[in-house]
Formats: C-alpha cells, structure tokens, sequence
C-alpha cells in the first residue's frame, strides 16, 4: 500500500509540475504575444523610414537609429527579411513552454523575457510558486533515481562485491550514463539542429544544465534555420531531466 500510495504522489507530482508549466506557457503567450506584434511593426516601419531617407539623414538621426535597433533587438524583435517575420513569434506556445521552464528551473537565459506590465507581475507569481515546485519535482525523480542505483547496488553485493567498490562503481555508472545521455548525445543534435560545433553543444548543454545561462547560446533563435515544432518544448523536458540527474549526482 505504501509504495502504491508512494507512486500515486509521484504520478500526481509530475502530471501536476508540467500542467502548471503548460498553464504558464499559455498564459505568457496570451499576455505578450500582441506587444510583441505591435513591435514588430513599429520596427518594420523604422526600417522603410531609414531606407527611404538614409542619404540625408543628419548625425543626430543616425544616433537615434541605432539606438531604436538596439532597442528593438534587446526586445528580441529582429528586423531583418521581409514581412514574413510576422508569422513567427517569439510567443508561440513551443517558445512559451520553454520560457516557462528556464524562469521555474532559474536558468533565466535573458534573452525572451515579458515586457508587458501584465506579463510581468505574472513572471513574478508564476516564479514565486514555480521555483519550489521544481525543487519538489526534481528531490522527487532524483529519489526514484537514487532507488534504481540501491536496486544496482544490491545485485552487485548479492555478486559478492564489497560495499565501497559498489559505491565507487554506482556513482561511476550514473554519471558516465548520464554524461552520454544528458551532455554527449544531446550536443550532437544541437550540432545539426543549430549549426553549432560540437564543442559548443558541450559547452551549451553544461552552461545550462549548470544553471549558470549565461545566453551567448540559446536554442531556436537563427532567423536562417528552419526549426521542427514543439522543438524547444523537447529542449526544456531534457533541461527538467538533466536537472534531475544533476541532483541525482549529489544526493549519491
């Protein structure tokens, strides 16, 4: 009874933790997707004035130019190409889903964030109650993790093994497994995802499992590369479970 009762907690912990992320997702794609539209057009049209008068404008002009691209670039609005980057948003609900993650998890890449007054003060609450269920969720799965390592580590004893070299070979056999599975394995589909070096898939897949998010690499954000759907839903699952591994690690 008690490891049925265990499991149903577990199975209600995980379908609980991704409904509050799907719940998020879909709230911040309804608050910031329209200010992101309305950026966007306001960008285009500073584009057509610039291409219509860029051989006479003063030094002063220039100046503001620039300093309305770069605005509109920290935004995450890009105008370049033509009026197809109006069907893309930044807010689409696979976006959305992968901010939710990297705000509950504390990644915080920096380089999708709310800027509507709503989307804001909703990141705040969403965090607020997000963060210590993530924490909940990862103590949970890094605990079903920690009962396949006793599980491995009585078949060893039961083979005659000593305690300290089943110990040793425990934690040797979960970090190589999930160095291949949560760092290898991933970077080379970031390699042909992205484009990248595999070296920079490494580096990626460690910088954000690390939780450090520096932002330098972010997933999904090549104007020139063609992404399938939902990929950067999948990219925030792999960040939840490599999250659990990584606590697995300290717990053994």
């Amino acid at each position: 009874k008690a490891m049925c009762s265990d499991k149903l907690q577990t199975a209600l912990l995980v379908a609980g933790y991704f409904v509050y992320l799907l719940v998020g997702a879909a709230v911040f794609q309804a608050l910031e997707r329209t200010a992101e539209k309305q950026e966007k057009m306001a960008a285009a049209q500073m584009k057509e004035a610039f291409l219509q008068s860029f051989t006479q404008l003063t030094v002063e002009e220039m100046e503001q130019f620039m300093k309305n691209l770069t605005e509109a670039i920290q935004n995450g609005v890009y105008p370049v190409g033509n009026e197809s980057q109006f069907e893309e948003s930044n807010w689409d609900f696979s976006n959305s889903f992968f901010f939710a993650g990297t705000v509950v998890s504390t990644i915080g890449y920096g380089t999708l964030h709310p800027k509507t007054a709503g989307g804001q003060i909703f990141c705040v609450f969403f965090a607020l109650f997000g963060i210590p269920l993530n924490i909940v969720f990862l103590h949970r799965v890094g605990k079903m993790l920690s009962l396949l390592c006793k599980k491995l580590g009585k078949f060893l004893y039961e083979k005659g093994m000593r305690k300290k070299k089943i110990k040793f070979l425990t934690l040797l056999f979960f970090l190589a497994t999930g160095i291949l599975v949560f760092l290898c394995l991933p970077s080379v589909f970031f390699q042909i995802t992205e484009g990248w070096s595999y070296s920079e898939g490494i580096y990626f897949a460690f910088i954000t499992l690390s939780t450090i998010g520096f932002g330098d690499y972010v997933v999904g954000k090549q104007s020139d590369r063609k992404y399938f759907s939902y990929y950067r839903v999948l990219v925030a699952i792999w960040i939840l479970f490599g999250l659990a591994w990584i606590a697995l690690l300290f717990n053994l």
